[in-house]
């Protein structure tokens, strides 16, 4: 069953036969897959919901992969999203152009399905480690995401679905603050309406766990920005 934990891939490709192949596999690694013909639609799909990793298609209608790459990667709010470039294009210079413009990958077509879905798992791994089954630690506090196991300082804590979410999301950028909004839309999902109050307490639920056998407290309360792990 997808949810959402599994991280979300927008594919942007105007060509059906592609894109059907592509979003088949997608799917079938547990990944969320959302569509886009052309740039303009994927502009928009990205204000709607930041999807976790872009493949991009270099050579659309309308706007272009690179125009696409360039304007994702000079506003704050979704620089930070990994884009895989795919082009036709092999001519060093043409990677060059892609990687410059900020592009995280270049995969020249035709290409293996097998190591363009090896090249999303590396680059998921770098902005989203607790969705690849990594195990995440920050200072005494370690967390399994793959048997969701956390623990703190060797002693096992006892975390609800919801609060095991939000402990990945702080300790994927330990020091990182993190606004109401930005963990709704992390944990719960833009879908989904949830009042910003209850974010505060499964905060709250999250900062008792924690601090159950006694340890420092390592969530902050950022006043009028939100919360901060460490």
């Amino acid at each position: 069953m997808v949810t959402k934990e599994h991280p979300l891939i927008l594919l942007v490709e105007d060509e059906p036969a592609q894109r059907e192949v592509l979003s088949y596999n997608l799917a079938a690694e547990g990944y969320r897959v959302q569509h886009a013909q052309d740039g303009e639609e994927a502009m928009l799909m990205v204000r709607e919901e930041p999807p976790d990793l872009i493949v991009l298609d270099w050579m659309m209608p309308n706007l272009s992969g690179i125009e696409v790459c360039r304007r994702l990667k000079v506003r704050a709010e979704t620089r930070t999203i990994p884009v895989i470039m795919l082009s036709a294009r092999s001519e060093e210079v043409d990677r060059v152009r892609g990687l410059e413009t900020g592009a995280d990958d270049y995969v020249v077509k035709p290409y293996s399905i097998v190591e363009l879905m090896a090249r999303i798992r590396a680059n998921l791994r770098r902005v989203r480690p607790s969705a690849t089954g990594m195990v995440l630690e920050v200072q005494d506090i370690r967390l399994d995401s793959e048997t969701h196991r956390v623990t703190r300082a060797d002693q096992l804590l006892q975390l609800g679905p919801t609060e095991f979410r939000l402990l990945a999301t702080f300790m994927e950028r330990p020091g990182r603050v993190f606004s109401r909004e930005q963990l709704l839309d992390r944990v719960w999902g833009r879908d989904i309406y949830v009042e910003t109050r209850t974010v505060d307490v499964h905060i709250g639920r999250l900062r008792k766990a924690l601090c159950g056998q006694g340890g420092e407290d390592l969530l902050r309360t950022v006043r009028g920005a939100g919360y901060a792990l460490g």
